[in-house]
């Protein structure tokens, strides 16, 4: 025997003791030996239900990249083409009147850059280069030789930037970057989710273990009851043949014996239908174990554990507990956000403009815009005020509410985690004396049994009482195995009540 792993911090509770066995990846031929370490390994490993839970994480996780997006940085470009002819008629060119068309090109293309700050800020950069070149075809006549005239400069630019920030509404990261935060704390939750599904997983793997060692050890029983029962019947058959004991007395065994084999008959089909249950959790695809062997069996090992003590831990440890703060948190986050809409715009603008003169060629409409030939500068105030903001009202409305019962959700399960505590640290107390009380009681029936035996031999008693002592004693049995599997499983619940039962396995969840 080797007693399961518990953290320091819980030696003062009780634990659970089992016996060292090969790992579950043994070979699965004709059936595996399992410890109830293997088992949980297993079914960590095995179990949809983890890697349903791991996917949910993953896709709760992506919620704070989504969130980021609002904050990212955005590149545009547009480019525009065009050309058009058009014809006149009598268009004075001087003194000269004459007629012809004219032909105008134009190519436009802008590359734009802006960012939107978590603080409440947008900051944007355009570059616009433009080709704009005309020209005009004069027809000849009696008086005019004709002429085409064009564009001597078609090439100019601008590049501007700008800045605007908001000064109320919309300022100030736990404002603008109310969804990016609440997405962060919905990371984390999503990690707390995560680790309960495990120790849920653990704690039902655990049950299922013991499920199988008690009706593993119950048929065990059974069996015995029915060697001591056929064993009864032989002696009384005897008896009856040299005349000591009357032929009626025999029927009574001969139904002990009967009882005897419908108990195991029901045993068989407990201990299959559990084993059933433990092996499609553990080995929930096509491949599975011909057979289990549980090589653990529960013992008792008690210290003290003050109810105060497992109150601090449990609130101090218990996921459910961490999660709800965590609402509690993004809650916060959403009110303070509805609260700051119901404030009126007011934003400051900052913006800067170059221009490029006009040149016959694109680098020098550059040099302008870079070097700043023809600045121009701007700032500015918007002001804006809903008059009855009928909206912003109604939200906030709403995420007070949702604060306060986030409070409230919070509060109860407090108060049910340290119940909670109190009761399991109770039922165990209980479950290690009621495993006690149970070994003395079968002892005491099993000395009760050998009296009674005596007796009839010496003709002091019936077959009836004999009977009656034996079906006290598997009784017995059955009861204190019930109590040592009671036992193990409050090891389970109350290791899960102050939060510590993966520690207590050696488990960490990444």
């Amino acid at each position: 025997m080797t007693r399961l792993p518990i953290l320091p911090a819980l030696l003062v509770a009780f634990s659970l003791v089992a016996q060292d066995a090969p790992k579950a990846d043994a070979p699965k031929a004709a059936g595996i030996k399992l410890s109830l370490q293997d088992a949980i390994e297993t079914s960590l490993k095995n179990n949809l239900q983890v890697e349903i839970a791991k996917q949910s994480r993953i896709s709760t996780q992506a919620g704070e990249t989504l969130a980021l997006g609002s904050f990212d940085w955005n590149l545009g470009s547009n480019l525009s083409i065009s050309h058009s002819k058009s014809t006149f008629e009598d268009k004075q060119l001087g003194l000269q009147t004459a007629s012809g068309n004219t032909t105008n090109d134009y190519r436009s293309w802008s590359l734009g850059l802006n960012k939107p700050f978590d603080w409440g800020g947008t900051f944007q950069l355009n570059y616009n280069p433009t080709y704009n070149s005309s020209t005009s075809h004069y027809l000849a006549t009696s008086t005019f030789p004709g002429a085409n005239v064009s564009s001597s400069l078609p090439y100019t630019g601008t590049f501007g930037a700008s800045y605007t920030q908001n000064l109320l509404r919309g300022f100030g990261r736990d404002v603008t970057g109310a969804n990016l935060i609440v997405a962060k704390l919905g990371s984390k939750s999503a990690d707390y989710a995560f680790q309960l599904s495990i120790i849920n997983l653990v704690a039902s793997t655990e049950s299922q273990y013991w499920d199988v060692v008690f009706a593993q050890r119950n048929l065990e029983n059974k069996q015995q009851a029915l060697e001591l029962a056929q064993k009864q019947l032989k002696e009384n058959q005897i008896r009856v043949d040299v005349g000591t004991l009357a032929p009626i007395e025999v029927t009574s065994s001969e139904a002990s014996v009967a009882q005897a084999e419908q108990d195991i008959i029901a045993a068989e089909a407990q201990l299959l239908n559990a084993k059933d249950a433990l092996i499609r959790a553990l080995y929930p695809g096509s491949e599975r174990p011909a057979g289990l062997e549980l090589t653990d069996a529960p013992t008792l090992s008690h210290t003290a554990l003050k109810e105060d003590e497992a109150e601090r831990m449990a609130l101090d440890r218990r996921v459910e507990l961490k999660n709800a703060r965590l609402d509690l948190q993004s809650k916060n986050v959403l009110e303070n956000a509805a609260n700051n809409r119901l404030l009126p715009q007011l934003d400051l603008s900052l913006g800067y403009n170059g221009t490029a003169s006009n040149y016959d060629t694109l680098s020098p409409v550059n040099k302008d815009l870079t070097q700043g030939k023809n600045p121009g500068y701007s700032i500015g105030l918007q002001f804006s005020m809903p008059i009855q903001n009928h909206a912003a009202r109604g939200s906030l409305y709403q995420a007070r509410a949702a604060r306060h019962s986030s409070e409230l959700n919070l509060q109860d399960q407090e108060l049910a985690i340290r119940l909670q505590v109190r009761q399991s640290i109770r039922n165990i107390e209980a479950a290690e004396k009621g495993v006690k009380a149970a070994e003395k009681t079968r002892i005491f029936r099993e000395k009760d049994l050998d009296a009674e035996k005596k007796k009839f031999e010496n003709g002091m008693s019936t077959n009836f009482l004999v009977l009656s002592k034996l079906n006290d004693l598997n009784t017995a049995k059955g009861n204190e195995l019930q109590a040592q599997i009671n036992y193990a499983k409050g090891v389970t619940a109350l290791e899960q009540a102050v939060g510590n039962l993966l520690e207590a396995r050696k488990l960490s969840v990444k």
